[in-house]
């Protein structure tokens, strides 16, 4: 499988700490029984935030398949595209 080099994942990770926080905030929002639509609009805004998330992984496997000097192995390939398509 691609490792992936923690010093790319720094903006992943703020991406995911911050929709763990809007996740809280839907929590909150269905506790205190908070209109459909606020709830609704928050849980867009999480669900957005993951699949960038998502993307901006499977974009950094992508690049460090890519930049490998011994190229790419089938397996590999195949797992990044099983990835990219788990998130499509």
């Amino acid at each position: 499988m691609v490792a992936l080099n923690p010093d790319d994942m720094a903006p992943v990770i703020n991406r995911l700490k911050r929709a763990q926080g809007q996740l809280g905030g839907v929590i909150r929002l269905i506790e205190a029984g908070r209109d459909c639509q606020d709830i609704v609009n928050q849980l867009a805004a999480v669900t957005k935030a993951l699949d960038r998330a998502g993307y901006a992984i499977v974009s950094t496997g992508l690049r460090e398949c890519l930049t490998n000097p011994d190229g790419v192995q089938p397996a590999e390939q195949a797992a990044m595209e099983k990835l990219f398509l788990t998130l499509a």
